[in-house]
């Protein structure tokens, strides 16, 4: 089964800004909870990995892009408990940092076009995959699934908070913090996907399925960046800047981007006189990959 969750820091920020916008602000260090399974990605696995070794399956298919945290996570669960893992890989054939490290740990990968990515569960590639496996067990892209979303409602355990925040890619672990949350706390989440206000409606889907009727969110999509995995000099220098200051890295694609949309709420008093928890999603994997993919260094002394 999966292996039990270590014990989450809860980090406290402090600084001059943040005493003079009257705010609290702490971070959940979900980036410690493993060194390859980290942040959402153990949450979203958790319940999936349970219900694979519940319904006997021999193999996990999976599906990212190249260079996906759930691929990388995907392959290491699989390399811990002994599973065999196929990853379905969108794009052309190419080997990066985040895949060289999923086939170490023993994650076979197929790449089909990003047009059959686009109709994955009819993809020729895909249907022949499965019927040529023992018993396989399917988790979606990025774990988004009914039990994904179970495991993101515990990452918020803590009520003494008035404010959780954190980064959005497809919504769900941002659904599962919002249905997890009492009345009068309230989620912002910030979408790093350019034209990201359809996130909305598979938020309200999420809560529909985890039986949630919470209204107290909001989807900020102002700090993209430019789009997914891009970004601007400012993203870059303020991730640089909140290391120097806190020894905490953040990642351009995730994290960083939800940290610099916060400061901004912050800076314009929407947060003053609020206790803010920052959920700390992980995602620093793809890091090397990004800083090859632009020829740059982002951590650099």
């Amino acid at each position: 089964m999966f292996p039990t969750l270590p014990k989450i820091l809860i980090q406290e920020i402090r600084s001059e800004f943040l005493s003079k916008h009257n705010v609290q602000l702490y971070i959940q260090r979900d980036d410690l909870i493993h060194s390859e399974i980290s942040g959402n990605k153990w949450r979203k696995l958790k319940y999936n990995i349970n219900e694979y070794f519940f319904q006997d399956c021999q193999n996990i298919v999976t599906f990212g892009g190249a260079y996906s945290n759930h691929i990388a996570a995907t392959a290491a669960v699989g390399k811990l408990l002994k599973i065999q893992t196929h990853g379905i890989i969108r794009g052309e054939e190419v080997m990066n940092s985040t895949l060289k490290k999923a086939e170490k740990n023993g994650m076979i990968l197929h790449f089909i076009s990003r047009e059959e990515y686009k109709k994955k569960d009819k993809s020729k590639l895909v249907v022949d995959l499965l019927n040529a496996l023992n018993s396989p067990y399917i988790i979606p892209e990025g774990g988004a699934n009914l039990l994904g979303l179970k495991g993101c409602e515990e990452i918020v355990q803590n009520v003494d908070f008035d404010v959780v925040a954190c980064a959005c890619g497809t919504g769900s672990t941002f659904s599962g913090i919002i249905s997890s949350l009492q009345e009068n706390q309230r989620a912002i989440g910030f979408s790093v996907l350019k034209g990201g206000d359809f996130l909305e409606a598979d938020i309200v889907k999420n809560l529909q399925l985890l039986k949630s009727n919470h209204q107290n969110w909001k989807l900020e999509t102002n700090f993209h960046f430019g789009g997914y995995a891009k970004y601007k000099p400012e993203l870059i220098e303020f991730i640089r800047e909140f290391w120097q200051k806190n020894s905490i890295q953040l990642d351009p694609v995730y994290t960083g981007k939800a940290m610099y949309g916060l400061y901004s709420l912050i800076e314009s008093g929407q947060l003053s006189g609020k206790k803010t928890l920052f959920i700390h999603t992980g995602g620093l994997q793809g890091i090397q990959g990004f800083e090859n993919r632009y020829g740059l260094r982002i951590f650099k002394n």
